[in-house]
């Protein structure tokens, strides 16, 4: 009997999934299997058919939605005409990732894992639901599932246990060859504006011209919030209140000149990349491509490094050591101290590598595609609306920055890269494309938003109530939160006159202005009475945005204490009724951790 054929298909939005898949991919070439690696919607999903051996690796994003790379594979499995048992004759197994900060953990994995074993999918094994929030991350799940999916494979194909495997420490080949050219000179690392007018998108995104970039928090406040606008004239960009920007941002040049000397490799050389199986050629990368293009576009370098980092550095290190070091961190038993070396403070790759200088130096250029994942793209409530100003789009960014035990303080990619560019200094562009948010805001003129936004979590609903007021509807109720009304009260001049014009009533919340702290959700239990009327009697909608941390769960007990206090329900009902908001998708939420 010949050993089975793999095929790992991976929905990813962050790139954790993806890196999982490939975790997956390198054990089976390990076991000299033969094996293929596909985003899910790069796959041809009619061929499902004809698979005997799939491994499906997914995350969850936003409410309990899949991933943009599953979106197509995720409606064509759904369709209520794909008979009940057309996959019987594949063996197939689900491994979830997932945050269990979020209502809908791991919703993807289970939907999905429940729809195979309807269209008669054999399952090797239960599926995994991996937590981003446990004290070791995803791999705490990932390990033993991984260990319990190769038994289950082994005892369906018993000529495996006649394979010898790669051992640990011998290098995999690489899934791409770099062919260096002659020339240097030539290249243009500029964003070029595509000729033929198509939709931008994530391969195709339009480069907007930045036209301000304000600071809206006072100078001597700790946290530096931008409201950046571009011009989106002749992009064919359309957008609605609730949609979502996104930008791929770029690394800093200065960690790109340390990267090269690092690893000895000359920045504007240029190349030619070529793929083996089971990998494909980046399709962003431009071939040709310089060194510094594919360091400054394309690789995350400025990121803090997953295990399976260390997993191949290990394999190429020649100094004992460092070897040694390596391989302990990558080991199950080495995990909490690779937590401590490099998640907990956030160490990124560029200065793991500091750290292990003969093994940097010592990296062949053709596994940098294998180290270095993709950068991410970010995504970016749009804070404006196309009616209130055609042709732009603005965006709310908190500049993230922040000290650990590291002497250097920690800086967050996008945010950090978008707050450097100066309209002032010159042309800047910036590559960009919209996609629809999970938000839905109400058609008909007369229902009432009732929305709650601290912080940057009010972008969203600046553009709804820009929207709103365009088309003359005037039944606004707006919760803020921040600190202090001296120093980040964002729009503050905007809502006053909403107000003035009675097309707006705010309540804010300004936590540090006075020795008890004061947060939205007390300003949402004050006003009780409204609130009550406002859902029970006048059929508003309710719209929670902002971090995921305790800010959606304080506002959530704070209108079950509205509803047990005003309509004398118990905290039973209260929840009950929160659930039957949500489900009629007049109780929404937008957060991010």
């Amino acid at each position: 009997m010949s050993s089975p054929a793999l095929l790992v298909l991976y929905g990813s939005q962050t790139g954790t999934a993806q890196d999982t898949a490939h975790r997956l991919v390198r054990q089976a070439q390990r076991r000299r299997l033969k094996v293929r690696l596909m985003s899910l919607d790069s796959y041809d999903v009619a061929q499902l058919i004809s698979e005997t051996l799939v491994v499906f690796v997914c995350s969850t994003t936003g409410e309990g939605d899949p991933p943009d790379n599953m979106k197509n594979f995720w409606r064509f499995l759904f369709k209520k005409s794909l008979p009940a048992g057309s996959l019987s004759r594949l063996d197939g197994a689900v491994l979830g990732l997932g945050d269990s900060s979020y209502p809908k953990f791991n919703f993807v994995a289970k939907k999905l894992h429940k729809r195979l074993l309807q269209l008669g999918v054999s399952m090797l094994l239960p599926v995994g639901l991996a937590d981003d929030q446990h004290e070791l991350g995803p791999d705490a799940v990932v390990d033993p599932w991984l260990s319990a999916f190769w038994e289950a494979v082994s005892v369906l194909n018993p000529s495996l246990a006649d394979v010898v495997p790669l051992s640990e420490d011998e290098p995999l080949p690489p899934s791409f060859s770099f062919h260096f050219l002659d020339e240097k000179l030539g290249t243009d690392d500029r964003l070029k504006v595509p000729s033929v007018q198509t939709l931008p998108s994530q391969s195709c995104p339009f480069p907007a011209r930045m036209l301000s970039n304000r600071r809206v928090t006072e100078p001597t406040h700790f946290q530096d919030v931008r409201l950046i606008e571009f011009d989106i004239s002749g992009s064919s960009i359309e957008f609605a209140a609730g949609d979502v920007v996104l930008i791929r941002p770029c690394n800093a040049a200065e960690d790109v000149q340390r990267f090269c000397q690092l690893l000895g490799l000359d920045p504007d050389s240029r190349f030619v990349l070529r793929a083996t199986e089971p990998s494909a050629v980046p399709a962003r990368l431009p071939q040709p491509c310089s060194v510094r293009r594919l360091l400054r576009q394309h690789l995350d370098i400025a990121a803090v490094p997953r295990r399976s980092f260390f997993e191949l550095l290990a394999t190429l290190a020649s100094n004992e050591l460092e070897r040694d070091k390596l391989v302990e961190f990558s080991s199950a038993g080495g995990q909490d101290e690779l937590h401590a070396y490099c998640h907990r403070p956030r160490r990124t790759a560029l200065e793991v590598l500091a750290d292990f200088p003969h093994t940097a130096a010592g990296i062949k250029v053709d596994y940098l595609l294998d180290l270095f994942p993709e950068i991410q793209p970010r995504s970016f409530s749009i804070a404006s609306s196309l009616k209130a100003h055609p042709h732009r789009l603005q965006i709310l960014v908190a500049v993230v920055h922040y000290k650990t035990k590291l002497h250097k303080p920690r800086r967050g990619l996008c945010s950090t890269w978008l707050a450097s560019l100066d309209p002032q200094q010159g042309e800047v562009c910036v590559p960009l494309w919209v996609k629809k948010g999970t938000l839905r805001f109400p058609t008909d003129a007369d229902t009432p938003v009732l929305l709650v936004g601290p912080g940057t979590g009010v972008a969203p609903f600046r553009s709804v109530l820009q929207e709103r007021l365009s088309e003359g509807r005037t039944a606004n109720f707006l919760f803020f939160g921040c600190r202090s009304e001296s120093k980040d009260f964002f729009f503050c001049s905007e809502w006053a006159d909403m107000m003035k014009a009675r097309h707006l009533l705010l309540f804010t919340a300004f936590s540090r202005d006075q020795e008890e702290k004061v947060y939205v959700q007390h300003r949402v239990e004050e006003n009780a009475a409204l609130v009550w009327d406002l859902i029970t009697r006048r059929n508003a909608r309710v719209y929670i945005a902002g971090n995921a941390k305790q800010m959606p769960a304080g506002v959530l007990s704070a209108l079950k204490v509205v509803f047990q206090q005003e309509g004398g329900v118990s905290a039973a009902e209260a929840e009950q009724m929160l659930a039957a908001l949500e489900r009629a998708g007049r109780l929404q939420r937008e957060t991010w951790s």
